[in-house]
């Protein structure tokens, strides 16, 4: 009977955790929007340059860990006028972020030499595998744009409003109807600063908001859905990739957090129990179970932008979906990412320090070069 009642206090604890999350996503919206005083394309034509929007969405990825975090300000900020031309190529460098995960996870085996590689392979499959749909499919969609039409359509069908010819949504919203009050009260709190850094003080809190709730709302799930998760797991292996994607959307879904996923699968790996076969999928279901962060939090966002909102979290998990499509079910493609892995991890296993070079250089250092080199040809 007590352990019924600490779970029910736990499920309560993530709902609320969910409406902070909505009213966060709404109030940094509305703190763009007063901060740019409306003209956020102005404000950022410096920054129109696709490469410094996928190294944005890269590093602050890695920095804050947390691919849910960053594609739920991103949602916000399109809601208060981030240009979607800058939104598309962040949300695919969060995904390249994330990877930095499982990465560190495989550092827990460095000390055996053997163990170490078989877990770092498992972990960079992961890296290899976002880079590597990253350098396919945004080039592509510069050039020809189908998953912003794509996500468009699908955001204009949901909404109810196809022709797009007046972007909006219906008139009832029963999320923001929910979380107005609570915004109301933030909005007519600060009020008392005046204009743009009334925007930019909503922008902070509303982020502050994200931190905490991710996180949180992370290791509540985990305690009341790690057993679940792994029992997932284990009916899985061994029952071919369609299985092994669909546990790791699954357990991510369940968990609200790639890592966990990763944190669950490199430790097996790394001893033995799961091959590189199983690991692959399992990591890439990662990546699709991640998105519902994002569109749960597209639901808080109303009016014109709303269906903008909506379209930037649909095409996060299009871009995810379109990329295992892609690289996973052409065998010559599908062999890249894990031959990229496991060369890194002969690396790694004969020189420790390649793992630090690695983490530094391709989390952080290659981003800022290539926002140097980008200016040269933007």
């Amino acid at each position: 009977m007590f352990d019924s009642y600490r779970h029910l206090i736990k499920w309560g604890a993530v709902a609320a955790l969910v409406y902070l999350l909505l009213v966060a996503v709404s109030i940094i919206g509305d703190g763009f929007e007063i901060a740019t005083g409306g003209a956020a394309a102005q404000l950022f034509e410096f920054a129109t340059n696709p490469i410094i929007a996928l190294m944005i969405g890269v590093v602050a990825t890695a920095a804050i860990q947390s691919s849910s975090t960053v594609t739920s300000i991103i949602v916000g900020l399109v809601a208060g006028g981030l240009p979607m031309s800058m939104a598309i190529p962040m949300i695919m460098g969060a995904n390249i972020g994330t990877s930095l995960t499982s990465t560190i996870v495989s550092l827990g085996h460095v000390r055996d030499g053997e163990e170490f590689k078989r877990a770092f392979s498992a972990a960079t499959v992961h890296d290899s595998f976002n880079v590597f749909a990253v350098l396919l499919i945004l080039p592509i969609e510069l050039l020809f744009h189908p998953l912003e039409h794509a996500s468009l359509w699908l955001a204009g069908f949901f909404s109810g409003d196809i022709a797009m010819a007046d972007v909006g949504v219906s008139s009832f919203n029963i999320v923001s109807f929910a979380i107005a009050p609570l915004v109301n009260l933030i909005m007519w709190s600060s009020s008392l600063i005046q204009g743009v850094w009334q925007g930019i003080f909503l922008i902070i809190l509303g982020v502050g908001l994200i931190l905490f709730v991710v996180h949180t709302i992370g290791k509540i799930l985990k305690r009341l859905m790690t057993g679940r998760a792994l029992e997932i797991m284990n009916t899985a292996v061994g029952r071919g990739p369609i299985s092994g994607i669909g546990a790791g959307t699954a357990i991510t879904v369940l968990v609200q957090s790639s890592s966990t996923t990763t944190s669950l699968i490199v430790p097996m790996a790394g001893s033995g129990v799961m091959s590189m076969k199983q690991v692959y999928p399992f990591t890439l279901g990662g990546n699709i179970g991640t998105t519902v962060t994002a569109l749960l939090a597209a639901m808080a966002i109303t009016g014109a932008t709303a269906v903008l909102a909506f379209q930037i979290a649909l095409l996060h998990l299009l871009f995810n979906v379109f990329a295992i499509l892609l690289i996973f079910s052409i065998p010559f493609l599908r062999n890249v990412p894990p031959t990229i892995a496991e060369k890194m991890a002969e690396m790694t296993q004969k020189r420790k320090w390649f793992v630090g070079a690695y983490i530094v250089s391709v989390f952080f250092l290659l981003p800022l070069l290539a926002l140097g080199v980008s200016e040269l040809f933007f």
